[in-house]
């Protein structure tokens, strides 16, 4: 009887653990031949995040944590038009100053999670990959792209604020100028561009976009999995001090949120037209005219205090 129940123990504990079933709407997760695949099916929207994507993506990377066999992650986008053209302008209309935070927490929980994991985090990247999108390919280890694949930042041109890990991230990927003009500027990269650059790893034909990334994870695979772990942890270490920068980040941009700029730019994206900033600019002319007019007639004074006209 003894013998018995020490077979039926031994038995016991050589199963498998079984994983509780992820369902999920925004993305599309599966474990294959050791290897995360992590995808963002929003096509109609160019694979464009909104809160439930953002938890989605954290749930499913922290996941891989509960199998030490998986020996890397792929993150990509449904269909072969994008990537992510980055955060959904109908959930970022939104925010504002209050509820800012509870984007801008998601934002960095997935950044954090990527660069948190024990395992390399690939970036396969097909078509569009801008703004928060360019952001997502950035947190993670690698990149590859298709030659269709089209990098930028396009912050300025929307009013937004790329400040979850652009502008910590690029100047010390591509040089403090380029990434300037990248931000300033709005300038898009093809991806061949981007490898010239140093802003991927690899440009290669669309057709063969999927083979060349498992041709990557055969390579992990065979790696020590102890030296992918501490690797990746010491790489990190030098970002890792930014991390003052992202809270700096994350607070500048809670002030963008619901701003009339910030407005002005998603709405004329989603309407099909050039954004009209110029009137800000206007705007805040008037308003400093104003401001100085008023110190020079004394208005910054109390009335009894004030020249006489």
């Amino acid at each position: 009887m003894a013998l018995a129940e020490k077979a039926a123990t031994a038995a016991k504990r050589s199963r498998p653990l079984k994983r509780a079933t992820r369902r999920y709407g925004d993305i599309r997760y599966e474990v294959k031949d050791q290897v995360a695949w992590v995808t963002i099916n929003r096509p109609r929207v160019l694979n464009a995040f909104r809160e439930q994507t953002l938890d989605e993506l954290i749930d499913a990377l922290k996941s891989t944590r509960e199998d030490p066999s998986i020996v890397c992650a792929v993150v990509t986008g449904a269909g072969d038009k994008a990537f992510s053209a980055g955060g959904d302008f109908y959930a970022m209309k939104r925010l504002n100053f209050v509820n800012g935070a509870m984007w801008n927490d998601r934002m960095q929980g997935l950044a954090m999670t990527i660069r948190g994991l024990a395992i390399p985090v690939i970036a396969m990247v097909n078509g569009w990959c801008m703004g928060g999108g360019h952001e997502l390919a950035l947190w993670c280890d690698l990149v590859i792209a298709s030659e269709n694949a089209v990098l930028g930042q396009t912050g300025a041109k929307v009013g937004a604020c790329p400040t979850v890990g652009a502008t910590q991230y690029l100047p010390r990927i591509i040089g403090e100028r380029l990434a300037r003009e990248m931000i300033f500027c709005a300038r898009r990269f093809t991806a061949k561009e981007a490898v010239a650059i140093g802003l991927i790893n690899k440009c290669v034909p669309q057709k063969d976009l999927l083979k060349e990334t498992l041709v990557w994870c055969e390579t992990i695979k065979g790696h020590s999995p102890q030296t992918l772990r501490m690797t990746k942890k010491s790489l990190n270490f030098e970002s890792d001090l930014l991390y003052a920068s992202w809270q700096h980040g994350m607070e500048l941009l809670a002030h963008v949120w619901g701003s009339d700029e910030s407005l002005e730019g998603m709405n004329a994206f989603l309407e099909g037209r050039k954004p009209d900033f110029q009137k800000f600019r206007m705007r805040n002319k008037r308003a400093l005219e104003t401001y100085l007019d008023g110190c020079a007639r004394d208005l910054n004074a109390p009335p009894s205090m004030r020249r006489k006209a």
